[in-house]
């Protein structure tokens, strides 16, 4: 059990991320040249990118393949302790924001959120991950816009929370990642107006379900329309 825990990444992080990231204060930004990372290849790696680059968006798919890169180069650089579950958070990148797709926000009342972390529990089982593996995967996923200063999180989930809602989507934490790294991956996977995109889908899903929990974040669409550590990139 322990094994597995640490494995797939369910060491137990604090949620706030001003904890989890106290003590990089006085860590450069991380400069890393995006030909130089290499995504996990296994053959569940492999099976879950092509699932992720059939049903999501063009653009979706690059956010999630950027949020890929912006997490494991946070994790190798200031927060190394989250490096052994680095496929785990793979497959959450590329499957977290599942529940965006047209089809998937429309089918349910659930939050995508919710909804995408039940596809993604699914999805891996079928294809033969872990069972350990597959619930990281989906618990990171339910709670990767599950902000706040009390109790704990996953690593893989509070690695998805930097990497998505305080950096590809809001630019907040700017001092973790060179610009250097934000030009190398956004040539490799273009933003393609990414903000304005991404906003109107939180629109939409308020819309459709006034109830959902994006509607926890004050102002969140707003937010990441003011992106502005990545608007030289749009």
């Amino acid at each position: 059990m322990a094994e597995s825990i640490s494995q797939y990444g369910f060491t137990a992080v604090p949620r706030s991320l001003s904890k989890i990231l106290a003590h990089t204060a006085s860590n450069p930004p991380a400069k890393v040249d995006a030909a130089d990372i290499t995504p996990p290849s296994s053959e569940l790696a492999k099976k879950v990118y092509a699932y992720a680059k059939e049903h999501l968006s063009e653009q979706t798919f690059n956010h999630s393949m950027r949020v890929f890169y912006y997490g494991s180069t946070i994790a190798t650089h200031h927060l190394p302790k989250f490096l052994p579950s680095l496929e785990t958070y793979y497959l959450t990148a590329l499957l977290h924001d599942i529940g965006t797709t047209t089809h998937n926000l429309h089918s349910t009342l659930l939050s995508f959120e919710f909804q995408g972390g039940l596809l993604a529990l699914n999805l891996l089982q079928s294809l033969g991950a872990p069972k350990e593996q597959a619930e990281s995967v989906a618990e990171a996923i339910i709670r990767h816009q599950d902000l706040g200063e009390s109790g704990m999180i996953t690593s893989v989930g509070g690695l998805i929370q930097l990497a998505t809602v305080f950096a590809d989507n809001m630019g907040i934490n700017p001092q973790l990642i060179d610009t250097a790294t934000i030009e190398s991956v956004t040539a490799l996977f273009p933003r393609n107006k990414w903000s304005s995109c991404f906003a109107a889908t939180i629109r939409e899903e308020v819309g459709l379900k006034p109830w959902s929990h994006t509607t926890s974040i004050e102002g969140f669409a707003e937010g990441v329309e003011g992106n502005k550590l990545m608007e030289a990139y749009e």
